[in-house]
């Protein structure tokens, strides 16, 4: 039979996965990904980098988990956003105004999820992240066509195309410190409804 670890070793060792993750980050919304090196990860978790290993393979497992817990949280606010009451319009720039508004709240850490160079494993995360936004949004691009608010298009690809149009926009601020511009979120949601083809009440 496999060896199965008592319950009292897993939940230390669990424990310890989620003190490793929170630092890292903690690390990660002050430095980005170059600087979530396994030494400072574990300097910001006040352990050891021998303890950081016995929950991580190496630095790259690490990175992926940390993309992936990062990203979570994300996906988790605009799906919440998504799902409240209005339109397919309404909700479809909700979905928008909170995945922007959060991006520009953490300027280093959103800049570490959209654009920031890193390995291979995270790079695979980050296409899973853009997909799961993508789901978000076809949903509600779907349900907009079904009810006649929305003009006949394929969901998914007007969705992905969204998707890529509001984070290739949000990189510019990111990078050059521009986040605290009034003007971005406002601005999105406009593109975002015109190029769904739904009404836009400054065009009235």
């Amino acid at each position: 039979m496999p060896y199965r670890r008592p319950p009292a070793v897993q939940a230390r060792l669990d424990a310890r996965r989620d003190q490793v993750l929170e630092a890292a980050v903690r690390l990660l919304s002050r430095e980005g990904y170059a600087g979530c090196s396994v030494a400072a990860i574990a300097a910001e978790a006040g352990i050891s980098a021998g303890s950081v290993y016995q929950s991580f393979s190496g630095k790259a497992e690490l990175a992926a988990a940390l993309f992936r817990a990062l990203a979570a949280r994300e996906v988790a606010a605009v799906t919440d956003a998504a799902a409240g009451p209005g339109t397919a319009g309404e909700r479809v720039a909700a979905a928008v105004e909170t995945f922007a508004a959060r991006a520009l709240q953490s300027p280093r850490r959103a800049f570490a999820l959209l654009a920031e160079p890193v390995d291979p494993a995270v790079d695979t995360e980050r296409l899973v992240f853009r997909r799961a936004f993508r789901d978000v949004f076809a949903v509600l691009i779907a349900a907009g066509v079904a009810s006649g608010e929305l003009p006949a298009q394929t969901p998914e690809s007007t969705a992905a195309a969204l998707v890529g149009a509001v984070s290739e926009s949000l990189v510019g601020p990111l990078a050059d410190g521009d986040a605290a511009s009034g003007d971005v979120v406002p601005a999105l949601i406009t593109f975002s409804l015109r190029a769904l083809g739904g009404h836009v009440a400054a065009d009235a």
